[in-house]
């Protein structure tokens, strides 16, 4: 499975890939009224450690522990090896933010989970944080 996968080494901190994942997915067409005076909710998020800026996504993990933890049944592991996160059944109780390893489930605005998705149930179809990289840093691709 293609998964989303950053090169720490390359990444300058600047959080495009923050603004273009909040505006893939704002339903909005115009990035200036999707974001503009607003509190984003990105579903990546960029993290310093020791001086080194990275961003942190679902890792789409083989054996899930997030979804072993919903207790409303609202991530899934599909077929296709994704971990998705249907936010019609998500009650809010984030075990899925403090189960997560890597810090990758998040707080929306509601209360809710918000993951990421890879970009494919949005209009983007493509992951919008590695479109609007600036440096390369993050990548979608399949490795072993």
């Amino acid at each position: 499975m293609k998964r989303v996968y950053v090169n720490e080494k390359w990444c300058l901190g600047c959080r495009l890939c923050e603004y273009n994942c909040a505006f893939a997915n704002s339903g909005e067409k115009d990035m200036v009224k999707a974001l503009k005076g607003k509190k984003i909710y990105p579903r990546i998020r960029v993290d310093e450690h020791d001086g080194i800026t990275f961003a942190v996504s679902c890792r789409h993990c083989e054996d899930p522990i997030c979804v072993k933890s919903c207790i409303a049944g609202a991530l899934s592991k599909e077929g296709d090896g994704m971990v998705k996160l249907d936010r019609t059944k998500c009650v809010g109780c984030l075990t899925c933010v403090l189960v997560c390893p890597y810090g990758a489930v998040v707080q929306d605005e509601r209360g809710a989970a918000l993951k990421c998705e890879l970009c494919l149930t949005n209009t983007a179809g493509y992951p919008a944080c590695v479109k609007g990289c600036p440096n390369a840093a993050i990548v979608y691709e399949e490795r072993d």
